[in-house]
């Protein structure tokens, strides 16, 4: 068993075994793809029932469910957009619709990995300030009002065959935000989507296919951090239990996502997000949260 620290990593789920980390997991699947924040929960919850927190190294590596969600869940798009933009390559067609759609999500991915890798050192440290849940209590709150101010104002009209370059570069700059725990990965690209007047399902869409390669080269890189300090075989079995519970969990998130903003609206996130965030700072004031 590792310690909750390991050589500056957090390796705090190790701890909890099996059965913890399952739950874990199919919390983490459910909310990592909602725009609800997977990073906030997994600090909630345990909070909660009493556990430690499972740590940063948990959520970051749980990225590889996410990505084996939205791939199989969109690999349509996902076939056509690696497909179709190497037979463009080879074409020499660089105005193919594919290929420039796959440049566009590459370039708007070097915002986030320059932010990651500039607050590397704070992000993913043990016992991280930005994981307290104050932190995670008012970004809550702020995302819910951002949200709200984009259902209210968004023009819902755009589809992704609409999309420019503009629109990838803001989407991803908003990325960024998912780095602060409690501003949700899926949250603060939806809203900027929604904000720049797409469809709330083609926002959605949208928001996933550009965020592969962040949540790739997340959970990849955690997965490289957690090599180099040695963790033992007990610790990858542990991980390995959390990240099949969180695929198949997120896979259906992906779908109960889709299905309330086909039908109706980003309402229910808002409204959940600000009880959310009223809550943890409420419990915070008041001794029911340490």
């Amino acid at each position: 068993m590792a310690d909750i620290c390991t050589q500056g990593v957090d390796t705090g789920f190790v701890g909890l075994g099996y059965a913890k980390v399952a739950f874990l997991g199919l919390v983490q699947g459910i909310t990592e793809l909602l725009p609800i924040s997977s990073t906030a929960h997994m600090r909630i919850v345990p909070a909660i029932l009493g556990w430690q927190d499972p740590g940063s190294a948990f959520s970051a590596a749980m990225q590889l469910a996410a990505l084996a969600a939205v791939v199989s869940y969109f690999w349509g798009d996902v076939r056509d957009l690696l497909f179709g933009s190497l037979d463009a390559l080879k074409r020499r067609d660089f105005s193919d619709r594919h290929f420039r759609l796959a440049s566009w999500i590459v370039l708007a991915t070097i915002p986030i990995v320059i932010a990651g890798v500039a607050l590397s050192g704070v992000l993913n440290a043990c016992n991280s300030p930005l994981r307290s849940l104050s932190v995670i209590g008012w970004s809550c709150i702020a995302m819910a009002i951002l949200l709200a101010l984009a259902e209210i104002f968004a023009r819902h009209k755009r589809t992704i065959a609409e999309a420019s370059l503009a629109d990838a570069l803001l989407v991803g700059v908003a990325q960024i935000g998912a780095l602060i725990p409690g501003v949700s990965r899926s949250g603060s690209t939806l809203t900027a989507a929604l904000g720049l007047g797409f469809k709330r399902a083609e926002a959605a869409r949208f928001s996933f296919l550009l965020g592969l390669p962040a949540i790739a080269l997340a959970g990849l890189k955690e997965l490289w951090e957690l090599h180099k300090v040695h963790l033992d075989a007990h610790g990858w079995s542990v991980l390995a239990t959390g990240l099949v519970i969180a695929s198949i969990s997120a896979f259906f998130a992906i779908w109960g996502l889709m299905r309330v903003l086909e039908r109706f609206s980003a309402w229910p996130f808002v409204i959940y997000r600000g009880l959310l965030g009223v809550v943890l700072l409420l419990g915070l004031a008041m001794g029911w949260l340490a």
